[in-house]
C-alpha cells in the first residue's frame, strides 16, 4: 500500500510539472483557442492515472516470463554479444526496434476493426492538446506498448534482470514524455528537424478527420512513416479532428463500451480499406 501511495504521489508531481510546462505554452502559442475541452479534463486526468499504472502492471506480468523463456532458448554466444554492446549501440538499436514495432502496432489499431474499437477513444476529441496524450483505453495502451517493447525482449536487447530491463523502461518513459509534447496545442514548426523527429505538426495530422487521416503513425521518427508510405506533413494545420462515430460521455462508459458493455461501440473508420 505504501508503494502504491508513493507511485500516486509521483504521478501527481509529474502531472503538476507537465501542467506547469504545457498550460502556459498552449495559452501563448495555441493553434486554436476555445477548445471546449474543459468538460473532458476530469476524465483525461483519470486516464492519466489509470494508464500510468494499470498497463505497466499488466505488461510486467507478461514480460517477466517472456524474458526468462527467451533467455533459455537464446544461444549463449548471441546473448553475450548483445550484452557486450556499448550503451549507445543498445540504445540506438532499442529505439529503432521499438519504433518499428510500435509503428505497426499503431497502424494495426487503425486497420483492424476490433482494435479500432479501443483506439477510437484516443481519436474522439475534436481538439488536440497535451493532456489528450493520456486519453486512451487501457487495452489499447497494453497492445501498443506490447508491439513496441516485446521485440526488445525477442532480440535480447532486454535481459531478465533489473539492469537489462532498464532499456525498455527508459524507452517507455521517454516515449510517454514525448507523447505529451507531440499532442500539444502549439503552432510551432521546427523546419528541417521535422524530418528527423516527430513534432506537434506531424502528429496533429495523425488526428485529422478528413481524407488525410491514416498517416504519421510513428511515435518518434517520421522516417518510419516515409519507409512504409504513410508520411504526410504539409505546411498548414488540420482543419478538423475527431472520429465519425460519437463516443459516450464519461470515463466509465468510455472504458466499458469497447468491451461490449453499454452503448454500441464506435463504428470502424472509413479508412479501413
Amino acid at each position: 500500500m505504501k508503494a502504491f501511495a508513493l507511485e500516486v504521489l509521483r504521478l501527481v508531481v509529474w502531472l503538476g510539472i507537465l501542467a506547469a510546462i504545457f498550460v502556459p505554452l498552449e495559452r501563448v502559442f495555441a493553434i486554436r483557442r476555445g477548445s471546449g475541452r474543459l468538460k473532458d479534463a476530469a476524465a483525461d486526468v483519470g486516464f492519466y492515472f489509470l494508464n500510468s499504472i494499470l498497463p505497466i502492471a499488466v505488461l510486467a506480468m507478461l514480460f517477466a516470463p517472456l524474458a526468462v523463456a527467451l533467455r533459455q532458448v537464446t544461444p549463449e554466444a548471441y546473448a553475450t554479444a548483445v550484452a557486450d554492446l556499448p550503451l549507445w549501440a543498445k540504445l540506438a538499436a532499442g529505439l529503432a526496434v521499438s519504433e518499428i514495432g510500435g509503428y505497426w502496432g499503431h497502424r494495426l489499431c487503425h486497420q483492424v476493426p476490433f482494435l479500432w474499437r479501443f483506439h477510437a477513444l484516443h481519436h474522439a476529441p475534436t481538439h488536440v492538446d497535451w493532456l489528450m496524450s493520456s486519453r486512451a483505453h487501457p487495452v489499447d495502451q497494453v497492445l501498443e506498448k506490447l508491439f513496441a517493447l516485446a521485440p526488445l525482449y525477442v532480440l535480447g536487447l532486454v535481459q531478465p534482470n533489473a539492469s537489462g530491463a532498464g532499456l525498455a523502461a527508459w524507452i517507455a518513459i521517454f516515449g510517454t514524455i514525448w507523447g505529451f509534447f507531440i499532442h500539444a496545442n502549439v503552432r510551432w514548426r521546427l523546419g528541417p528537424l521535422e524530418w528527423l523527429v516527430s513534432t506537434p505538426a506531424f502528429h496533429h495530422w495523425h488526428h485529422t478527420n478528413d481524407e488525410h487521416r491514416d498517416h504519421n503513425y510513428s511515435a518518434l521518427f517520421p522516417v518510419v512513416d516515409r519507409l512504409f508510405g504513410t508520411h504526410y506533413l504539409p505546411r498548414h494545420w488540420p482543419a478538423e479532428y475527431g472520429v465519425d462515430a460519437p463516443q459516450p460521455e464519461g470515463m466509465a462508459l468510455q472504458i466499458l463500451q469497447p468491451l461490449g458493455i453499454g452503448p454500441r461501440p464506435a463504428a470502424e473508420p472509413s479508412q479501413l480499406s
